[in-house]
């Protein structure tokens, strides 16, 4: 096939990205000694893809375009950082929804400072799938410890239907959750292959019989605003305002706040909360 200036660009990169790497960055065994190339050789780049030699020669040499699949499999063996992802599926003209799907999501920089400086109002991001990606300690306080969650399961509707703790903290956690998997389906509309959701969905769909029947009634929502209570163990009783705000530097990111006007007793409570918090250093989110 003859190459096109796209695809020799494409091939150039992958050489140069494969240059920057060792066998014993990648896992591979070194037997040392000099090496005819610098980094690694195109046979260990296909070994760590599991692809052939002879395609991923191809894809260097500009001489046929990539799928899809392919392109993820050598960018997992290239150790490809998002942007990095981004313009090799850029240059290949293919979708990069897998792409933003499976690369892990990082909270953005403002958010994180945001959050920081959040000190008497609980706040956490919620990135893809509902995924709780940061928090800062009140949030902790007044939800879960999520620092305690594994981050695999770190899954703000996974915890609301496996932790027992949240149906007594919603006054009433039905709606709360049955919102939540309104929510989750949106969520499903943007990312339909998407294997780490679609898993949650089984789970829970055999776990819960009332996520089971909620999911099938095919009702949606977005995450914007609205109040919960909550009885909560040390603040009492809480009657929050939720807002939702959405990263312009990436739109799978939201920033969830819960607040109380000034004055009043949910105000004064989280107050407390936040003193309570405090003498026991719950931890925010790790820096990333």
């Amino acid at each position: 096939m003859t190459s096109t200036p796209h695809l020799n660009e494409l091939g150039e990169f992958l050489k140069a990205r494969r240059a920057e790497l060792t066998p014993r960055a990648v896992g591979l065994p070194d037997p040392g000694g000099p090496r005819r190339v610098s980094g690694l050789r195109r046979e260990e780049v296909a070994q760590l893809a599991s692809i052939s030699t002879d395609y991923y020669t191809r894809l260097e040499q500009g001489r046929m375009p990539a799928s899809a699949p392919a392109l993820e499999a050598v960018a997992e063996a290239l150790q490809l950082d998002g942007d990095q992802r981004r313009y090799l599926f850029g240059l290949a003209g293919k979708e990069t929804a897998t792409l933003r799907r499976r690369t892990v999501q990082k909270v953005q920089p403002q958010l994180r400072r945001v959050l920081d400086d959040l000190t008497t109002t609980p706040a956490i991001v919620m990135g893809r799938r509902m995924d709780v990606i940061a928090w800062n300690p009140l949030a902790s306080a007044l939800i879960t410890d999520f620092a305690a969650v594994p981050e695999k399961h770190r899954n703000y509707l996974r915890i609301l239907f496996t932790d027992p703790a949240m149906r007594t903290l919603y006054a009433d956690w039905r709606t709360v959750a049955r919102t939540a998997v309104a929510q989750l389906r949106m969520e499903a509309a943007k990312y339909p292959d998407d294997p780490r959701l679609t898993g949650l969905v089984g789970e829970l769909s055999v776990q819960e019989a009332d996520f089971r029947k909620w999911w099938a009634a095919q009702h949606v929502a977005t995450l914007s605003v609205g109040t919960k209570v909550l009885h909560h163990p040390v603040a009492g009783e809480l009657s929050l305002d939720w807002d939702t705000l959405t990263a312009s530097t990436d739109p799978d990111q939201q920033l969830v706040v819960w607040t109380a006007e000034v004055g009043s007793p949910t105000y004064d409570g989280l107050r407390i909360l936040a003193s309570w918090a405090a003498d026991r250093q719950l931890p925010a989110a790790p820096a990333q």
